[in-house]
């Protein structure tokens, strides 16, 4: 929701606006979206952090969300190195493989 949107509707609602009361009707909206968006993230079953804003929320949920695919393809090379009619380069190579995958997270 924008500043004007906002003005807008106070000003349809009957409320004066002035510069504190547009101040205050915009944080209010803020901390509602922030809320909104901390709940579905969470409905999701990523965590929120301490994230002050929608860009910081979002940011968390990208690295949460880049952490759990990194490690889905670790874990499909796992178990390449498991696959007994592989030969020992191959599960070496996976092996590798899954290790550099698990490192680019730690960068």
């Amino acid at each position: 929701m924008t500043q004007d949107e906002i003005i807008e509707m106070a000003r349809q609602a009957g409320i004066v606006v002035t510069g504190e009361a547009i101040y205050t009707l915009c944080k209010l909206a803020v901390e509602k979206e922030r809320e909104v968006v901390a709940n579905w993230i969470m409905n999701k079953g990523f965590a929120t952090g301490h994230g002050d804003s929608i860009v910081d929320l979002l940011d968390q949920l990208q690295w949460q969300i880049e952490e759990k695919e990194r490690e889905a393809c670790a874990l499909i090379c796992d178990a390449v190195t498991q696959d007994m009619s592989l030969g020992p380069l191959e599960k070496y190579r996976a092996a590798e493989i899954a290790k550099l995958i698990r490192a680019r997270g730690q960068a």
